[in-house]
């Protein structure tokens, strides 16, 4: 596991317009998951320990974001077969496990981290009703522990982006483990 940092993506960079598959099978558009204020995309995975750590914060969060208007995607783009604990079938048994609600998007060609640039697990996009980039940053200023967190990044972008301010400044990078890159 190396721990990498994501790359600054530039504000208002475009939503690609992306089609994933489900745990089952079942397209998805990013797009069509938009949010009446906007939609969260969060790379992440199963096994990376920075990811799990900060799966709780992330389901919890993302029931409060769908309330004001933002809804959540995840994406794994571990599909490897050196790590089967990011297989698809295990995706399912953490849907069930951790009460994921909301899509958990399976990234098999890994084309969708390649066009988003994404770095590591996790790595966390908002984006606008526009489609333009609003936020590239991490949840909060202490994924190891969420009792020493100080600052909650993401919900504090997420209420800016809902009230319709401009994009908090600076946006710190996440860290996490690097992308099983399957052509690395």
């Amino acid at each position: 596991m190396a721990l990498v940092a994501s790359i600054h993506v530039d504000l208002g960079w475009q939503l690609p317009d992306l089609e994933l598959k489900d745990t089952d099978g079942k397209a998805v558009r990013l797009d069509g998951q938009m949010g009446e204020k906007g939609l969260l995309i969060a790379f992440t995975c199963n096994h990376c320990p920075y990811a799990i750590a900060v799966w709780p914060r992330l389901i919890r969060q993302s029931r409060t974001f769908r309330e004001m208007g933002v809804n959540t995607v995840a994406v794994n783009p571990n599909i490897h077969p050196d790590y089967p604990e990011d297989s698809i079938p295990a995706m399912k048994e953490k849907i069930a496990e951790w009460g994921i609600d909301f899509p958990y998007l399976a990234d098999e060609t890994q084309d969708a981290a390649k066009l988003f640039e994404a770095q590591c697990t996790p790595d966390i996009y908002l984006f606008g009703t526009d489609g333009k980039l609003y936020y590239h940053g991490r949840i909060d200023d202490y994924w190891k522990d969420e009792a020493k967190v100080t600052r909650q990044e993401l919900a504090a972008a997420v209420d800016a982006l809902a009230e319709g301010r401009p994009a908090p400044q600076p946006q710190h990078p996440t860290i996490g483990c690097s992308i099983k890159w399957r052509d690395a």
